[in-house]
């Protein structure tokens, strides 16, 4: 159905907003990648099909709720981007009762139906255990992991259809757009977008309205949009969560800074490695087209705006924003230098803004409540909220959003729930391979752009890697510097040659052999590195190991001089032996792939170290806390 002006797009949205209040309950299904993978498509299958045989009113179009229905309205059954707590996916969400069921299988479906649809009744087994208290929690609400995040780019991830206009709109979609053609100029976009103080979510925290007033203070009447979906830090998924949970705020955010800059085409840069986002993206801004809010004359208002997708060639250095555009316009992904600003020689040499996927999707609610709004969350520099991705040695990994100037303890112990095992905190690794690791006296420490910076680290696109005391930090920097390494262009010699050499010399120290001037060239090679490197991936590629050695220099010494890890990873560095609490339960006889182990039943058991492969097949079997390294 096109949308030919702002009057039938607010019809359509009343009709909408009367279906959903005529809605009883809405049961969400959570379709983001990881719960996708876990089958959570066969789950809300399997739902929509019992629940219709088993007499439920049941629709699946928000439309269809306004049409005829029960005494007390039907149930609207959807599927629905990341809920965030991948730690229990797959997740079933029944509002208003608030009920949250997860680890939820196919089997499950049929009691789902008969006792919770059905009866009202709550399924106690499939609600999420607390590992603080060992209680089950039966909503959101009583969840410490969602009752102490605030979301803004990530409010309708887990609530709306991601593949549905109408639910978009329902929920307040293109208000903000509306807004800007009718009531602002592109100035006032502007204006709002400085004074709410927001920052670039990709890495860099440049101010979004800055970069904005200086794209169109440069000559010429082409300027390109550009949405950065290459999101490729380990352990990092809050773009792709976005694009595949909320794809229309991404396409109206775009808009709505189309408009500001008077640009009439678009681009979304998608990692190759996203295939749904891709195909949700896709439909959206097909769907959007199709509506009249995208291509010529949206809303019959005269300004005409659309978007294309670019899939993503794999390489790390397309995030950096030269390369990407040089990638987007048909070339090798390299950078250029620094002094062409691409704000006025960005894509095909044109002024060009460049986004990623969170920035844009703030665009939207900014305009429709008010930059006040916005600058009221956060910290003085760093306004708003932060999307991260938690993962690594922590109870409850996921997607969290939160206000800037929340301490990481708050994050890592009251969101997160604390350390897997009841083990140790040793370090939290923030902004991805360019950041840094930061250790225990650090957990205080206010999240936000400047203040991570100043410790060492970073924000980056908003990865957030816990570790405990079983990870080795030399061993830490050395896997980042070889991510780097096999991710660098190799346009400049220092990223090229330097990040190789301090490979060399980390793989050194972990194999034992480590020499006493080794800690002094890693710095004298980080300086080098960060001082000449032509873009950020060579200049904060040091990182790792400045941090390192920063905060955890005697683990550097110990293997060095002691030729000893004291996390008991490096393997020549370590010594496998069974202590006194063995039991002789044999478990660790048959794990070990080599017979290094030997011993009868209810006796200890003797290791043979000259036989021992230092797997750690062993260690990780043994219940008894047999296993010592040495």
């Amino acid at each position: 159905m096109r949308l030919g002006s702002v009057k039938e797009l607010e019809k359509r949205r009343k009709s909408l907003r009367k279906a959903r209040d005529g809605v009883r309950r809405r049961i969400i299904v959570c379709a983001g990648t990881g719960c996708v993978a876990g089958g959570s498509l066969d789950i809300y299958a399997a739902l929509v099909e019992q629940s219709r045989e088993s007499g439920l009113d049941v629709e699946v179009e928000l439309e269809a709720c306004g049409g005829k229905r029960g005494k007390t309205g039907p149930d609207y059954m959807s599927a629905s981007g990341c809920h965030g707590f991948c730690q229990v996916g797959p997740l079933v969400h029944i509002t208003p009762d608030d009920i949250l069921y997860c680890h939820v299988k196919t089997a499950d479906v049929p009691k789902i139906v008969d006792e919770t649809l059905k009866k009202g009744k709550v399924i106690e087994k499939l609600l999420y255990k607390d590992p603080t208290d060992d209680e089950r929690k039966q909503g959101r609400e009583d969840i410490t992991f969602y009752n102490r995040q605030q979301r803004v780019a990530l409010e309708s991830c887990g609530v709306i259809d991601p593949e549905s206009l109408d639910d978009y709109l329902a929920h307040g979609g293109y208000q903000a757009l509306v807004k800007s053609l009718t009531e602002m100029q592109p100035d006032d976009v502007i204006d709002a977008v400085e004074k709410s103080g927001l920052r670039g979510r990709g890495g860099g925290g440049f101010p979004a309205g800055r970069k904005w007033r200086s794209c169109l203070a440069a000559p010429g009447d082409v300027r390109y949009v550009i949405c950065n979906g290459d999101e490729g830090d380990p352990g990092a998924f809050m773009d792709r969560s976005i694009m595949e949970g909320d794809p229309f705020k991404v396409v109206e955010g775009m808009t709505i800074g189309a408009y500001a800059l008077r640009s009439s085409s678009g681009y979304i840069y998608v990692r190759h490695e996203y295939p749904l986002a891709v195909q949700r993206l896709e439909k959206a801004i097909a769907i959007a087209r199709g509506a009249g809010l995208l291509g010529e004359d949206i809303l019959g208002t005269g300004f005409s705006f659309d978007i294309k997708i670019n899939r993503g060639g794999g390489a790390f250095v397309c995030g950096e924003s030269s390369a990407l555009m040089r990638s987007v316009a048909g070339y090798m992904g390299e950078p250029r230098p620094k002094y062409i600003h691409s704000t006025e020689k960005g894509l095909f040499d044109q002024p060009t803004v460049l986004n990623n996927v969170e920035t844009w999707v703030c665009v939207p609610p900014i305009i429709d409540r008010g930059a006040a709004w916005f600058a009221a969350m956060g910290t003085e520099k760093s306004k708003g909220t932060k999307a991260f991705s938690l993962v690594g040695k922590v109870n409850n990994t996921g997607l969290v959003e939160v206000p800037m100037g929340i301490s990481l303890r708050e994050i890592i112990f009251d969101i997160g729930g604390g350390i897997l095992d009841g083990r140790e905190f040793k370090a939290v690794q923030t902004g991805g391979p360019s950041g840094g690791c930061l250790p225990a006296d650090r957990l205080d420490l206010p999240v936000d752009f400047d203040s991570l910076t100043e410790a060492g680290s970073m924000m980056g696109s908003g990865g957030m890697i816990v570790m405990d005391d079983r990870n080795c930090m030399v061993d830490v920097a050395d896997y980042f510097i070889k991510f780097l390494i096999q991710e660098s262009c190799g346009k400049c010699v220092p990223c090229r040659e330097g990040l190789v050499q301090m490979h060399a010399i980390l793989e050194r120290i972990i194999q034992g052999e480590g020499r006493p001037d080794d800690i002094g060239k890693l710095e004298h090679l980080a300086d080098a590195v960060e001082a000449a490197s032509l873009c950020a991936l060579g200049k904060t590629a040091v990182n790792p190991v400045r941090s390192t050695l920063k905060f955890f220099r005697d683990e550097y010494e110990a293997h060095i001089k002691d030729k000893r890890c004291p996390a008991g990873v490096c393997k020549a560095l370590i010594t496998y032996r069974i202590n006194d609490n063995c039991n002789g339960c044999t478990l660790c006889v048959k794990a070990c792939p080599v017979g290094a182990i030997t011993g009868k039943k209810k006796q200890k058991h003797v290791l043979d170290t000259d036989k021992c492969t230092r797997c750690g097949a062993c260690e990780a079997i043994c219940n008894q806390n047999a296993i010592s390294v040495e």
